[in-house]
């Protein structure tokens, strides 16, 4: 039985259209000591909502899927990456990455106006104010749910 995770990504960093495009990704970068547990949680199969943040309308595109489990993220030992890590060595990483593949767009992406607006959500992590982690777990009700409202336009 897969989990149900949320991937969140601002479009101008990484978009949906680009893991269509490239097909698989690692998910790099996180430096959150959460979401970066999330991570290491996940299991090859587990899913995932493909989220757009920090835009006019913040969405759930569509789906990932899960296809490498966490391994040390490589940004972490780059002198020249903005997600260079001091602290982290080969020997001891600090900061781990699953790879994500496109799994499926949604035809009528759900956005965060209309998760809020859905009382069967309520309690779910992206909802909750001061949620900003950029791996977070979605539980499988509230993965049906959003998977229910991508059917449909927004009414």
């Amino acid at each position: 039985m897969p989990r149900y995770w949320l991937f969140k990504t601002e479009p101008s960093a990484f978009s949906f259209d680009q893991l269509r495009a490239d097909g698989t990704t690692p998910w790099t970068g996180v430096r959150n000591y959460q979401a970066r547990n999330n991570m290491m949680e996940m299991r090859e199969g587990d899913l995932g909502l493909f989220y757009h943040s920090s835009i006019a309308e913040p969405a759930a595109m569509g789906t990932c899927r899960v296809v490498k489990t966490a391994y040390p993220d490589f940004t972490q030992f780059d002198r020249t990456s903005e997600y260079f890590d001091g602290r982290a060595k080969p020997a001891k990483p600090l900061w781990f990455m699953v790879d994500v593949a496109f799994d499926e767009a949604f035809a009528y992406p759900v956005t965060l106006a209309r998760m809020r607006a859905e009382p069967r959500l309520v309690g779910m992590p992206l909802l909750r104010r001061g949620q900003r982690l950029s791996v977070q777990p979605v539980m499988p009700h509230e993965w049906k749910i959003v998977l229910e409202l991508s059917r449909a336009p927004e009414p």
